[in-house]
């Protein structure tokens, strides 16, 4: 899953409960789903066991690409818990940058 990071604006993960998401996936292919779900349960290990920061790549409902620098705490069904119980809907997730 190639990200790119270079158009993505960086947002303070407390401005992500304003913002609003698309219904449909931001990805389009099984493959791209599967690898995100496997990056996402990484990302939470490596939030809970290393209380690690990550960079994660998402799209909002207008098709722009945000960044956010945080910890992941939690992987549910259709969204992640980040750092002070932010959720992200996974489906508007493209991609990790693991540092």
């Amino acid at each position: 899953m190639q990200v790119v990071t270079q158009s993505a604006e960086t947002v303070a993960k407390e401005t992500i409960p304003t913002l609003r998401f698309r219904p449909e996936d931001a990805l389009l292919t099984p493959a791209e789903r599967q690898v995100r779900r496997f990056d996402a349960e990484r990302a939470c290990a490596l939030g809970n066991n290393y209380h690690g920061k990550l960079d994660i790549y998402f799209q909002t409902a207008d098709g722009s690409l945000k960044r956010v620098q945080t910890t992941v705490w939690a992987v549910h069904e259709t969204y992640i818990t980040l750092k002070a119980g932010v959720v992200l809907p996974l489906n508007a997730i493209v991609g990790f940058d693991f540092y």
